[in-house]
């Protein structure tokens, strides 16, 4: 089986790939694309994969534009950092997602099933795939997804409703999670990093590693540091280093330019 792999953060393509070989030798990586320009490129100049593997947010944009420039006749696994709720609808629906990290277990059942189902991506009569319409109903999904607006923490012996916007940064230490209001003041929040993620405004926080989230408006200064990372100097100021990944360098800097 060839697969296409449409994935911006490099370590990622290298997993995958490395858990595709360990699933089955015969899952052969076609080829690689890093952002929605890329991927339009290799699907009309390359023959149709069997499978595509495609992350949902790319550094210039939401994959789902690919559908909306070529016809895709090829059954996609989509790979997305969005809650199960929020895709309830397309799970349903029969067309497969899974929750980043990837699990191996995951991916081959993925697999599995799509071999199971071939006759349900069989393209119409139209030339239109018969997933187009449930690529759009995802879209229209996430487009709508909300936000979370505050926080409710807990402070010596009172409950607190923090606004987002009072929210300057979220970070871990010592496997407890907090967040910084900007006026520097510090607290509890029980979730994880992982769950508050989901609940923010990619617009407005990024997660720069696994222990910090931070508000755009709380960068300070941003400085190369070794090993292809950057240094943030955050508002207000914190005693531990803000580094952003180096796999997460590029998603930063398109993050920081819109």
């Amino acid at each position: 089986m060839n697969i296409f792999i449409v994935e911006d953060e490099e370590l990622a393509v290298k997993k995958l790939q490395k858990t595709l070989n360990a699933i089955d030798a015969n899952l052969k990586v076609a080829g690689t694309a890093d952002s929605i320009a890329a991927a339009v490129e290799w699907l009309q100049s390359n023959p149709r994969p069997d499978l595509i593997l495609m992350d949902i947010e790319l550094a210039d944009g939401q994959s789902f534009e690919i559908f909306n420039l070529i016809k895709v006749k090829s059954p996609v696994i989509f790979t997305t950092s969005y809650d199960e709720y929020a895709l309830k609808a397309f799970k349903v629906n029969s067309v497969d997602y899974l929750l980043k990290p990837i699990q191996k277990d995951e991916l081959e059942a993925a697999i599995s099933k799509f071999q199971q189902m071939k006759e349900t991506f069989q393209v119409d009569k139209s030339g239109d795939p018969q997933m187009s319409a449930l690529v759009k109903e995802l879209q229209q999904t996430l487009q709508h997804k909300e936000y979370r607006k505050r926080f409710l923490v807990k402070h010596a012996q009172k409950l607190l409703s923090i606004e987002m916007d009072r929210i300057a940064y979220f970070f871990s230490d010592d496997r407890i999670n907090f967040f910084k209001t900007f006026d520097d003041k510090k607290y509890i929040v029980d979730y994880t990093m992982d769950e508050i993620e989901q609940m923010l405004d990619p617009e407005q926080y990024f997660r720069i590693n696994r222990a910090f989230m931070v508000s755009i408006k709380s960068i300070d200064q941003i400085h190369d540091y070794f090993g292809n990372r950057l240094k943030l100097n955050l508002k207000p100021s914190i005693d531990k280093e803000a580094l952003v990944s180096r796999e997460k360098v590029s998603q930063f800097k398109e993050f920081m330019g819109k």
